[in-house]
């Protein structure tokens, strides 16, 4: 179950799991987010390929009006996913 909390325009927070059955109610979050944001991942526990597929939409999106997303917060299992993948060199992480 995936919670995401809205905590300004261009910033969310997630907790729980981003996984395939999230990724619908993820990309509607996401597709609301404009220019340079940050998305907070201290509470999220999982994240699956379905969630990378929302995210990596989100920032293509978002470059191509000179945006992007920051990630924040990563637990070093969801980060161990990120760098397996190779989006660490796509993402900035703080």
């Amino acid at each position: 179950m995936l919670e995401i909390v809205r905590d300004q325009p261009n910033s969310l927070r997630l907790k729980g799991r981003l996984d395939a059955v999230a990724s619908e109610m993820a990309f509607t979050e996401f597709d609301l987010l404009e220019g340079e944001c940050t998305v907070h991942f201290d509470e999220l526990d999982y994240i699956s390929s379905a969630g990378l597929s929302v995210l990596l939409h989100t920032q293509q999106r978002l470059s191509a009006s000179g945006g992007f997303i920051r990630l924040s917060g990563l637990n070093p299992n969801v980060k161990q996913v990120f760098e397996y993948a190779g989006f660490d060199g796509i993402f900035e992480m703080i």
